[in-house]
């Protein structure tokens, strides 16, 4: 599926510990045609879309083929789930990871047509029935295989809804904000785990996690060495197994752009910071694949919100509680000297001490 951590062959997935690579290596807008389906060089050359060449579909290190047009896009879901579930069958009999990251349900949508037109809910509806179909191929094979009790599944996203491409888009369920923003709307995304005898079935975590606590809960689970530079994730284990009061992560930084740092989260508390960004409100959202424009936000003082009573960020309760601004203000300042921040021109001394960025 999708890459997107560098496309040059030294950054590709068979430099970096993976055995098997097929997928596109970035994102599947990253192609020079328009919203429409038409390639972009038949209308406007001065787009920035002219800058990218034709999609790649890579095998290993290899291009083994392109993705030119919209109909090319419909294949790509089916065409990933079959070589995920070929990888389990190939290596059913001995211990193997696999990262599946769909490229839907990013536009431009694509869907098969045995989904086109089948779910009632437009092609976002459509893209989502083929997308929880391709899971429940994943989850055939591993029964077919007899894995389905000794296999760990997550089921996550990366971001919230691009909401100005409108019924292209999700929805947040209430949060602030969307993707390309630090409110809860831009960071909060489904999690489902699934492991028989480990994580107690039916049951819901509120404790603070993140993607990037995947890598360390793995190696955890499998006994394998961290890096040894510094990492971001915290294994999340404990939360997992269902232990009481278990907390492996309590703050959470929210980094965006230049290296900004716009907000800081402490248990529930979470102190956002003065900034500058993106908007999605008073914004009509386009439709049918264009996107509406987006406007810029400016938060000119720290906010405080209590997310365990406010998760869509609407009440300000800064003034009723001094001392948790004071708390999160000092997380804050622990933040910029160990990663810096953009927006104080603070350069991460501790990082650069330890020659972690050199």
């Amino acid at each position: 599926g999708k890459w997107h951590l560098g496309h040059h062959r030294e950054f590709l997935p068979l430099q970096h510990g993976f055995d098997e690579y097929y997928g596109i290596p970035y994102s599947n807008d990253m192609w020079p045609v328009d919203f429409d389906g038409i390639p972009i060089h038949l209308k406007d050359t001065t787009s920035n879309k002219m800058k990218y060449p034709v999609l790649p579909l890579i095998e290993g290190n290899e291009k083994t083929g392109e993705v030119r047009t919209l109909s090319d896009q419909d294949k790509l879901t089916s065409d990933y789930t079959q070589r995920a579930v070929k990888f389990i069958e190939n290596h059913a009999k001995e211990p193997f990871f696999l990262y599946f990251p769909h490229s839907m349900v990013h536009i431009p949508l694509g869907v098969s047509s045995s989904f086109r037109g089948k779910s009632k809910q437009g092609l976002y509806g459509d893209v989502m029935m083929e997308v929880d179909w391709s899971v429940g191929e994943i989850m055939k094979a591993l029964e077919r295989n007899g894995l389905e009790n000794n296999t760990l599944v997550i089921f996550t996203s990366d971001n919230g809804p691009w909401l100005n491409f409108g019924n292209h888009a999700g929805s947040t369920g209430g949060l602030r904000a969307g993707k390309g923003t630090t409110w809860e709307g831009g960071h909060r995304v489904p999690c489902i785990m699934r492991w028989p005898g480990v994580i107690p079935e039916g049951t819901v975590c509120n404790q603070l996690a993140s993607s990037i606590d995947i890598l360390p809960t793995i190696a955890s689970i499998t006994g394998a060495d961290l890096p040894l530079l510094k990492i971001d994730g915290v294994s999340i284990l404990p939360l997992m197994m269902g232990e009481e009061n278990a907390s492996p992560r309590r703050e959470f930084y929210y980094y965006y752009q230049t290296n900004s740092l716009e907000a800081v989260q402490r248990d529930f508390w979470k102190l956002v910071l003065p900034h500058q960004g993106r908007t999605y409100r008073d914004m009509k959202p386009g439709a049918d694949g264009w996107p509406g424009p987006t406007g810029t936000e400016k938060v000119l003082k720290q906010q405080l919100f209590d997310l365990r009573r406010d998760p869509g960020e609407w009440y300000d309760v800064a003034a009723y509680y001094p001392e948790k601004v004071k708390e999160l203000l000092q997380l804050a300042e622990e933040a910029r000297k160990d990663l810096g921040d953009a927006l104080t021109d603070s350069p991460g001394m501790n990082r650069r001490k330890a020659g972690t960025l050199e």
